[in-house]
């Protein structure tokens, strides 16, 4: 089939799927979050684990909940990685070193899933399913219950602060949503041939008679959430290209579907929960353009190869499976950088110089587009604040976002949300690079000014963009097994996440201890093509402004080169 005809189908496939799955999963998601009565299984738990879901709290309580979960998540994992090796059916594996099971207990915790080892090799199917698969569910879970509790921020009408319960929030998450999707996904997984079993592996003998060995476990299943929970870490080296995870381009499709319908759908359940369907929809309309924006530039990059040896008529076939070809892997690429997923179906190192550095800035643009489950909701609510301050100061109209004033307080929890991850991706950038002896950063080593050296600066940039906007993807010819990279990463990606939650969370307690105000003449209306405008140039003049220089120094001057 001709590529341009692939593509075509493709998109039009998960977009039509989307837009019909938009208003029933976008509704079904507002009614789970503000459902009055609780599943008896749900207040089964709550006994047990001596929680009052009639109990709310303030963003301080709701904040403190969040940590402290995340904090036992993370030793839980730790210790689960130190102890495989006595543990029953650790399948020959040993334990996991200290500094290695300290980043990866951050990494999926935090909703990254960086794998700076082979999974298929270092971790049991024991350790993979009682520690990752749960933590793919978990800190999905927990991004879902922030967005939620901004958007009940913003529409506080009483006044007390009061933002839920994080308790509830992260059981119904888990319990009404990522479950049941998760399961229907694992057996279109299943039948389009993707491997679930709980053994560790299977001997075989070739067609020339010789022996070899072959590795299988709950592919299918941790496949499903890690694309539906926008995790991104796999069960096996090259992730969402193997065919025991991703066999088919049809499959292929299904798990971009994953990757977009909650962020997607998310926006009908914001504007239903505020009771104006206008507001959701302008900001999926900027995170449509985005995302359709980033996919054109990357698709285009990679099938004109401009001079670069090609193959299959002029595309650039290097790193990419021939069963998805150009169009299958430059829609999965862009999707799992705009999402913060991180699984992969093609080598992102392979692109060309143009389609890598799109990859990483459709990184560094914060991966609002649509961005992970709850994460790009709320990502976008922020820079929807700021962008309404803005406007209202440029046209002299009042600061207010939906019925709330947007004053000191509130833009400043708004812009420290956003300052975090430009912070630790240049600084974690730039000492790396700047003390290469002493971090062991070698990457595609080559004379100062070398289309290798800038190559190996794009490599570390994305490694800490990665790490830091919690994506977890990367390029693939760096070595990050050092303690530094380990340790770097490991709290990037703890800060990158938990810092922006603990901003938002603020930024919401704020917002809900004001009561709602009236709309006027004077209020900048934040719906609308205008708006819309206005939101896209914010998220954009913001990344570009922030990291145009280190840009400029790796994939543009690689591109240029």
């Amino acid at each position: 089939m001709n590529t341009s005809v692939a593509a075509v189908l493709q998109v039009g496939v998960v977009v039509f799927i989307l837009a019909a799955a938009y208003v029933p999963l976008g509704d079904y998601m507002a009614r789970v979050f503000s459902a009055a009565r609780d599943w008896a299984p749900e207040r089964l738990l709550y006994k047990l684990v001596r929680v009052d879901p009639k109990r709310e709290q303030t963003w301080t309580g709701y904040a403190m909940a969040v940590i402290a979960f995340s904090f036992v998540s993370v030793l839980f994992l730790y210790l689960l990685q130190r102890l495989q090796g006595v543990l029953p059916w650790s399948d020959g594996r040993a334990a996991v070193s200290p500094s290695m099971a300290f980043n990866t207990a951050i990494s999926f915790v935090s909703n990254t899933n960086w794998q700076s080892f082979s999974p298929e090799v270092v971790m049991s199917n024991l350790t993979q399913m009682l520690g990752l698969a749960v933590q793919n569910f978990m800190s999905a879970a927990v991004g879902l219950a922030v967005a939620i509790a901004l958007i009940r921020g913003i529409i506080a009408k009483k006044g007390d602060g009061q933002l839920g319960n994080f308790w509830v929030d992260l059981t119904r998450a888990t319990v009404r949503i990522l479950l049941p999707l998760s399961i229907i996904i694992a057996v279109f997984l299943l039948t389009q041939g993707a491997i679930q079993s709980f053994k560790s592996g299977f001997d075989f003998v070739g067609l020339d008679g010789s022996h070899g060995s072959s590795v299988v476990g709950p592919f299918a299943s941790q496949e499903a959430i890690k694309e539906l929970g926008t995790n991104g870490g796999g069960t096996l080296s090259a992730n969402s290209a193997h065919p025991f995870s991703n066999p088919t381009p049809l499959s292929n499709v299904e798990e971009v579907l994953a990757l977009l319908i909650i962020p997607v759908c998310l926006t009908r359940t914001y504007g239903t929960l505020v009771g104006d369907r206008r507001q959701g929809l302008t900001i999926l309309g900027v995170m449509t353009v985005i995302w359709s924006g980033m996919l054109a530039v990357v698709w285009a990059f990679e099938s004109h190869t401009n001079g670069i040896a090609a193959q299959a008529a002029g595309a650039m076939m290097e790193g990419k499976e021939q069963r998805f070809g150009v169009a299958g892997s430059a829609l999965f690429a862009v999707s799992t950088t705009g999402t913060s997923t991180g699984a992969v179906n093609s080598a992102h190192d392979s692109y060309s110089a143009a389609g890598g550095g799109a990859l990483i800035w459709n990184i560094l643009l914060g991966e609002v587009a649509p961005g992970g489950v709850g994460t790009g909701l709320y990502g976008m609510l922020v820079l929807a604040i700021i962008a309404v301050f803005v406007g209202g100061l440029l046209v002299g109209r009042t600061p207010q976002f939906l019925g709330k004033k947007i004053g000191q307080q509130e833009i400043t929890m708004a812009a420290l949300s956003i300052l975090v991850m430009p912070a630790l991706v240049l600084i974690g950038t730039a000492i790396t690079v700047t003390l290469s002896s002493t971090t062991g950063f070698q990457g595609n080593s080559g004379d100062p000014g070398t289309p290798q050296s800038v190559h190996g600066f794009s490599e570390v940039l994305y490694a800490f963009a990665s790490a830091s906007n919690n994506n977890g993807s990367a390029f693939g010819g760096l070595t990050v097994t050092s303690d530094w990279f380990q340790t770097s990463l490991g709290f990037a990606m703890l800060l990158g996440r938990f810092l922006p939650i603990i901003f938002v969370l603020a930024l919401a307690g704020l917002l809900a201890t004001q009561k709602t105000r009236a709309t006027t003449t004077a209020t900048l209306p934040t719906h609308g093509l205008l708006y819309g405008g206005l939101l896209t140039g914010t998220a954009l003049l913001v990344a570009g402004l922030t990291f145009f220089p280190a840009m400029a120094l790796g994939p543009i001057a690689e591109a240029l080169s």
